[in-house]
């Protein structure tokens, strides 16, 4: 039997990184690999540097890529399941308009490759596979770059008329902060890691005091990631906590809103920045949370996404269950 016999691909794109993974059955990985994600170029570029980190990851687990069942990718933007098209990604490079992504990927891997929104297949691995599993209902809310949110209703994932689920767009101040979407006082706006960093760089230009900028250049980065906040907030930096601050904020009411409309048992919180601050920033959330719920007497469980850094990966690759 092949090595990649019963083994699909998941790729997980976001705008930081690109997360490969080879996965089998019940979300067991075999191979990992991440890449940054390109921060110019276009779609096209995008897509090469996605299908070199799945083959990294098949290079990892010992299989040829040819031999997978076929891959599955999590991408942000507006996604047509059906064609494979993605539009409208406005956190990757150049990439306003619509682009053929399914096939671009298969004919570089040269398999049969499926598309879905990337915060939704990772909302259903965390229902099948980790914090999600003892409930009904869920809303995955996922704080990285941007933030995303999936939705499973009843046991059953809700996708709308295809854009269900973009918690990042509920407003959270009437002419607020300009959002990428174009709009003005998104919850992303103000919580999204690109927003978070155009916010500190205004506020340095401005003369406020920050070790973002040195920690980020010692790092060797060419943006604040998750793991440069985490070190200025060790370092005790007065900006990067009003920031944290005012992005559980805007959190705590944009998530309240959407409870209050779903009544879900649990909120699962994942993403880079959630993954990395959920623990810590739990409880400064659930009080921010309490001041907007209107059913305050029984609030949601708040969970950390159990699936970590791979749960986007492994929703990807579930793709192929279907």
């Amino acid at each position: 039997m092949s090595p990649g016999a019963g083994k699909r691909g998941g790729i997980d794109l976001g705008g930081t990184k690109i997360q490969a993974g080879i996965v089998g059955p019940r979300g067991k990985v075999y191979g990992e690999a991440r890449r940054q994600t390109p921060t110019e170029g276009g779609p096209a570029d995008v897509a090469r540097e996605m299908a070199a980190a799945l083959r990294d990851a098949a290079e990892q687990a010992g299989v040829d890529p040819a031999s997978l069942q076929g891959v599955g990718v999590g991408s942000p933007g507006d996604v047509d399941e059906r064609t494979g098209e993605v539009s409208e990604a406005r956190n990757l490079p150049g990439w306003e308009g619509t682009f053929p992504l399914a096939k671009a990927l298969s004919e570089d891997l040269g398999m049969e490759v499926r598309v879905g929104n990337d915060v939704q297949v990772a909302t259903e691995a965390e229902f099948r596979l980790g914090a999600g599993k003892p409930y009904r209902t869920i809303i995955g809310v996922f704080w990285g770059t941007g933030v995303g949110g999936g939705l499973v209703l009843d046991g059953r994932p809700w996708l709308g008329r295809g854009a269900a689920g973009e918690i990042g767009h509920i407003v959270v101040k009437r002419n607020g902060a300009r959002c990428t979407c174009g709009r003005k006082g998104c919850m992303e706006a103000y919580a999204g890691r690109a927003a978070m960093e155009n916010e500190a760089r205004r506020e340095h230009d401005g003369g406020e005091k920050t070790d973002l900028f040195k920690l980020m250049r010692k790092h060797g980065r060419d943006r604040l990631t998750s793991g440069v906040w985490e070190r200025a907030l060790e370092h005790g930096d007065k900006l990067t906590e009003k920031l944290m601050d005012r992005a559980v904020e805007a959190l705590g009411t944009g998530v309240a809103s959407a409870c209050n409309v779903l009544d879900p048992e649990a909120v699962i919180l994942g993403g880079g920045m959630g993954v990395r601050f959920g623990e810590s920033y739990s409880e400064p959330l659930r009080k921010e949370m309490l001041k907007h719920l209107f059913a305050d007497d029984r609030p949601p469980a708040l969970h950390v996404a159990a699936l970590g850094d791979l749960g986007g990966a492994i929703g990807a690759s579930l793709l192929f269950d279907e």
